[in-house]
C-alpha cells in the first residue's frame, strides 16, 4: 500500500515545487503562512490528482475519491472513505529539501475554532525543523541519532548523509507516524521508545534534536513541553550528549533557556557544557508575556476565561522563578576539546550554517591555544568611517561578507594585520613591522595584539595557519 501511495505522489507531482507551481505566488505565499483560503480558491475548479492530493493531505479538505488510490490511502490511515469522498485523517507534507522528495506525516493542523490538540498530538514540519536541519554539519557519518523525532522530520533529512539512523520519542504514536513518514519516503531508521538518552546507550557520530523545549508550569502538551522543570530538558540533553558521541562526533539541537534575575544568561547556559567544544547562539529573546502569548495561540482560544486563567498561571510561574526573559537559539557540541562560546546573533546569517559550522568551531577552539601564524579569513573586508576629507578615519570596521556576517570595530594594529596576514609570515615579525611603521612601542603593540586577536580568531576574522 505504501508503494502505491508513494507512486501516486510521484506521478501527480506532489512535491513542494509541484504544489507551489499549481497554486501560484499569492496562494503559495499564503499557504506558507498557514492560510488555506487562497489555495482553496485556486483549486476549486482543478480536477487534477495533484489538486486532489493537495486539498486532501495539505489543506485538510475532503475530496472525491475518484482518481486517487482511495483504498490504499484509507488502508495506511491517511484518509477515511465516506459517501464517495475521502476525509483527511492525517497531514502529509512534502519536505523542501534537496534530493529525493520526502514526506512528513503528522496530525491534522489545528485551524481556528478547532478543539485543542489531543494529548499525544504529533506535529509536522515547521520553521524550527528547517532551522535545525540547516545547522547540521555537512559531512557523511556512519551513525546518526534523531532524539525526540516526532513525525520523523530530522530522521528523513539525515537519510542522505547517515548510513544508520536511530530515532527516539517518548510518544508511541509519534513513532507510529514517524514509521509512516519513513515508509512513504523510502528512508530506513530504527525507532525506539523512551526519554532522553535512556533508550540509546550507544555512541553516535551525529546527534540532532528538536526537543519539546517550551517552558511551562505544567507540561500539559507533551509534543512541545517535556514536563521537566524550567529549561531542564535542554540542560540535560547538553550535559549528557558528550557521553553518547563517538570521537570527533557532533550534536546539534534547538533550545529555549531562561533569563533569570541576577544570573547572566550566557554564563548560565555555558555551565551546561562540559567535556567538549560548544557553541551556543541566541537568536531571539522574548519577555515572559510575549512568550506565553506565543504558546497559548495553538492551545486556548484567545479572549476566553480559560485563556485568561492559563495566561495568569503561566506568568505567576515565571514570577516565582524570577524569569525576566526566555531565549531561543541553537546549540552545537563537538566531542573533544573544551572551548565554549556563548553569544547572541540576531542578524541574518548565510544558510545553511552547517556548510561552515566546522570552521566556526575550529576558530573557537583555536582562540584558546597559542598561535604563531595567521591568515585573514576569506570574505573579510575593511571599512573606514570618518568625515569627508579627514586625514585619519574615526572608526575602522572589519566585516565578513559571508558566513556569520559579523562586524567588528578594530584598531590600527588589527587593521594592518588584516591587510598582510596571508599565512606565510609568523605573527611576531609582522607586529614588529607594524610598530615601526606606526611609530608605536613594540611591546605595547604586542600586548594589544595578545589582548584582541583571540577574540578576532574566535569570531572568524582570522584563521590560524600554523
Amino acid at each position: 500500500m505504501l508503494k502505491t501511495v508513494r507512486a501516486c505522489f510521484e506521478e501527480s507531482g506532489y512535491t513542494v515545487d509541484g504544489v507551489r507551481e499549481l497554486l501560484g505566488p499569492v496562494a503559495g505565499a499564503a499557504l506558507a503562512r498557514d492560510q488555506v483560503v487562497p489555495a482553496l480558491r485556486v483549486l476549486r475548479e482543478d480536477a487534477s490528482a495533484l489538486s486532489a492530493l493537495t486539498r486532501l493531505l495539505w489543506l485538510q479538505e475532503s475530496v472525491p475519491e475518484d482518481g486517487l488510490p482511495s483504498v490504499e490511502l484509507e488502508g495506511i490511515g491517511l484518509a477515511r472513505r465516506e459517501g464517495g469522498r475521502l476525509v483527511p485523517l492525517l497531514h502529509v507534507e512534502p519536505l523542501e529539501w534537496p534530493g529525493e522528495t520526502r514526506y512528513a506525516v503528522s496530525d491534522l493542523k489545528a485551524r481556528p475554532g478547532d478543539a485543542p490538540p489531543r494529548p499525544d498530538h504529533v506535529v509536522g514540519v515547521g520553521g524550527a525543523s528547517y532551522s535545525l536541519a540547516r545547522l547540521v554539519v555537512h559531512r557523511a557519518v556512519d551513525s546518526a541519532l534523531d532524539l525526540g523525532t516526532g513525525s520523523g522530520v530530522q530522521a528523513l533529512l539525515l537519510g542522505d548523509r547517515a548510513r544508520r539512523i536511530t530515532a527516539t520519542d517518548t510518544n508511541p504514536r509519534a513513532l507510529d507516524l514517524a514509521r509512516l513518514s519513513l515508509g512513504l519516503s523510502g528512508t530506513d531508521a530504527e525507532l525506539r521508545l523512551g526519554s532522553l538518552f535512556a533508550p540509546v546507550p550507544e555512541r553516535y557520530d551525529l546527534i540532532v534534536s528538536n526537543p519539546p523545549f517550551v517552558i511551562s508550569p505544567d507540561g500539559r502538551h507533551p509534543y512541545r513541553e517535556s514536563g521537566l522543570p524550567g529549561d531542564d530538558v535542554c540542560r540535560r540533553l547538553v550535559a549528557e550528549a558528550p557521553r553518547h558521541l563517538t570521537e570527533g562526533g557532533w550534536c546539534h539541537l534547538l533550545a529555549n533557556w531562561l533569563h533569570v534575575e541576577g544570573e547572566p544568561w550566557d554564563e548560565r547556559v555555558a555551565d551546561w557544557i562540559t567535556g567538549c567544544d560548544g557553541w551556543v547562539v541566541q537568536r531571539d529573546v522574548q519577555d515572559p508575556a510575549e512568550y506565553v502569548e506565543l504558546w497559548l495561540r495553538d492551545s486556548v482560544e484567545a479572549g476566553t476565561a480559560a485563556y485568561r486563567a492559563r495566561y495568569d498561571a503561566w506568568l505567576a510561574y515565571f514570577e516565582r522563578e524570577r524569569v525576566t526573559g526566555i531565549g531561543f537559539g541553537w546549540i552545537t557540541l563537538r566531542e573533544g576539546g573544551g572551548s565554549v562560546r556563548v553569544e547572541e546573533l540576531r542578524h541574518a546569517v548565510d544558510q545553511p550554517v552547517g556548510a561552515y559550522v566546522e570552521r566556526v568551531l575550529d576558530g573557537i577552539a583555536a582562540a584558546d591555544r597559542p598561535f604563531g601564524v595567521l591568515r585573514t579569513a576569506e570574505g573579510v573586508v575593511q571599512e573606514q568611517i570618518g568625515r569627508p576629507g579627514a586625514e585619519d578615519p574615526e572608526r575602522i570596521v572589519l566585516r565578513q561578507t559571508s558566513g556569520l556576517r559579523r562586524a567588528s570595530g578594530v584598531g590600527t594594529t588589527e587593521a594592518a594585520l588584516a591587510g598582510v596576514c596571508d599565512g606565510s609570515v609568523p605573527l611576531d615579525p609582522l607586529l614588529g613591522a607594524i610598530a615601526q611603521l606606526t611609530g608605536a612601542d613594540e611591546d605595547a603593540v604586542r600586548a594589544h595584539a595578545d589582548a584582541v586577536l583571540p577574540e578576532l580568531v574566535a569570531d572568524g576574522f582570522f584563521e590560524v595557519a600554523g
